[in-house]
């Protein structure tokens, strides 16, 4: 193993990506700083676990007998030993030194919980539109900070002190998959944690063909839903609420997801803890820009 190996591990999820997975895996152990992986499997049934024990020896494998979606990262980071962990998609990797570069900015700066990576679109390797967004970040941090201040991270571009990821527990256990880094994000703010954007720090995302985008997003504006009326206060909740709803096509997957979120008011009111002050000004200042972002579409 590489010089980096102790200090980061990476954390991968897949559910029937076999094809996939296997050039992720591919990649991901020949780079010249390589760390150890902990992969997920979601209970796939194409014989992604077959390949990877195959394959792939040195991995190490959580096959999992259900479907956790994105939380079954949580899994993984329950049993390494390192520092930190990157964060990994089975249609996602990491390029040449972004392992090391990212671990180098968590050991020189304590204060910071997370640094989220340039992302690239394959084949043609154009920034995803998410990319402006951090790279533009209104958000006002400490002058020592070595990048941009956060306010939101993408788990796939993403390393992460394992300590502050524990400390705040983790991904919602409930949210499954579809924006659950938001709850998480602003729950490492609310600590006291900074999150920062690291141009240098590059990750190649080729979008699988086996996505399903109407599928993927009613998960995805109901977990947005959650996490306002977790977090926000009432009148930003009610905004942003409003808003979303504008954004979002008028089909039967948006009513699911607008029910769901209705219907878990109870467990919302026993769980809202909305951030601090200094949290939801930033917060407010990424409305505007983010009602620009082309990587805020509800599509498909």
């Amino acid at each position: 193993m590489t010089e980096v190996a102790d200090r980061v591990t990476v954390v991968m999820i897949t559910h029937n990506r076999r094809a996939e997975l296997e050039r992720t895996l591919k990649h991901m152990t020949s780079l010249s700083d390589e760390t150890p992986i902990v992969l997920v499997d979601n209970a796939s049934t194409d014989g992604t676990v077959e390949m990877v024990r195959d394959l792939f020896p040195e991995v190490r494998l959580l096959a999992l007998s259900e479907n956790l979606g994105g939380v079954a990262r949580n899994r993984a980071v329950d049993i390494v030993t390192t520092p930190y962990v990157a964060f990994c998609d089975d249609d996602t990797r990491w390029q040449e030194g972004a392992l090391s570069l990212g671990a180098a900015r968590l050991d020189a700066y304590p204060a910071v919980a997370t640094v989220t990576g340039k992302c690239l679109v394959a084949p043609s390797l154009v920034e995803d539109p998410i990319t402006a967004e951090f790279r533009d970040s209104p958000i006002e941090g400490p002058s020592w900070l070595p990048g941009p201040a956060l306010l939101g991270i993408m788990a796939g571009l993403t390393m992460i002190r394992v300590s502050a990821f524990r400390r705040v527990g983790g991904f919602c256990e409930r949210m499954w998959l579809g924006g659950e880094e938001e709850l998480l994000a602003l729950d490492l703010a609310a600590a006291g944690w900074w999150m920062v954007w690291e141009e240098h720090m590059v990750i190649e995302h080729e979008p699988s063909v086996s996505r399903d985008a109407t599928r993927r997003r009613q998960p995805g504006i109901r977990n947005t839903l959650w996490t306002l009326w977790l977090r926000r206060p009432v009148r930003s909740a009610v905004r942003r609420t409003v808003a979303v709803l504008r954004s979002a096509p008028r089909d039967r997957a948006t009513a699911s997801a607008v029910w769901e979120a209705m219907m878990s008011a109870g467990w919302v009111i026993r769980h809202r803890k909305p951030v601090p002050p200094a949290v939801e000004r930033g917060l407010v200042l990424l409305e505007e820009p983010q009602s620009r972002s082309a990587a805020r579409r509800y599509v498909g």
